[in-house]
């Protein structure tokens, strides 16, 4: 009987964390950049005394869709958006590096380069920094940025940095609990030419929400029968000892 509860409460405990999946990507459906996480379990075998007729549901290194999604175009000039595959590099809060899709891009009163989360982001040489006070900034395909200072002639653009890129495989890199990715190994990430940039646009959330809400529903579903087959086993327990007194 044992045996029989513990694989229905074990199950009932993966089926809170998919309802918890779910609901994270249901809720970033609108944020720049988001790559939905997937989750699935596995049947486990329990070893300890005895024979190992135990088996639970265990949740599995939690996977990512990396799908890119839809490029939205906006017109600002701070917003960015990588074609097919790349990664911005920006600073978490650590100090170090880690990734990123999501590209609208903004300054603060010292002038440096940030994302919407307020991340610094990286350049060739470290974080960028614009020279305030400025009148227009333009991002180039490869990431190069010009700024015109203020006052100064039409023609009178000057580089002031350029966007860090990058495209390490995917399966090198997992995501934290920041929203960030970065990779297993912690080795480091080499710029890539060939990863190009479309202006005043940004990537949107590449998430389902019909796809997660059915998956909701599903999760859900489960974690009723999980309970019910836990009141199931209390019941035959509960007979099982009345018939033995």
């Amino acid at each position: 009987m044992d045996n029989y509860l513990y694989i229905a409460a074990s199950g009932a405990k993966q089926n809170l964390h998919q309802l918890a999946s779910h609901a994270n990507n249901l809720a970033n459906a609108k944020s720049d950049g988001f790559k939905a996480d997937m989750s699935q379990a596995r049947a486990m075998q329990a070893f300890g005394e005895g024979l190992p007729t135990r088996v639970f549901a265990m949740t599995e290194r939690p996977a990512t869709n990396f799908d890119p999604g839809a490029i939205k175009t906006t017109g600002r000039t701070l917003d960015v958006a990588i074609k097919d595959q790349g990664w911005f590099v920006v600073q978490d809060d650590g100090g170090n590096e880690a990734l990123t899709r999501a590209g609208s891009l903004r300054f603060d009163e010292a002038g440096m380069l940030m994302n919407s989360e307020g991340q610094p982001m990286m350049g060739l040489a470290g974080p960028i920094f614009l020279p305030l006070p400025i009148e227009k900034v333009e991002i180039a395909q490869d990431g190069m940025i010009t700024v015109r200072p203020q006052g100064a002639p039409a023609n009178a653009m000057e580089e002031v940095g350029q966007l860090r890129l990058v495209n390490p495989p995917l399966n090198s890199l997992t995501k934290g609990e920041d929203g960030l990715f970065r990779r297993l190994d912690g080795q480091p990430y080499a710029n890539a030419v060939e990863v190009t940039l479309v202006t005043g646009a940004v990537e949107g959330s590449n998430v389902n929400p019909v796809n997660e809400l059915v998956g909701m529903i599903e999760a859900q579903r489960q974690f009723d029968m999980q309970l019910k087959l836990m009141k199931t086993a209390e019941e035959n327990d509960r007979a099982h000892a009345q018939l033995m007194r």
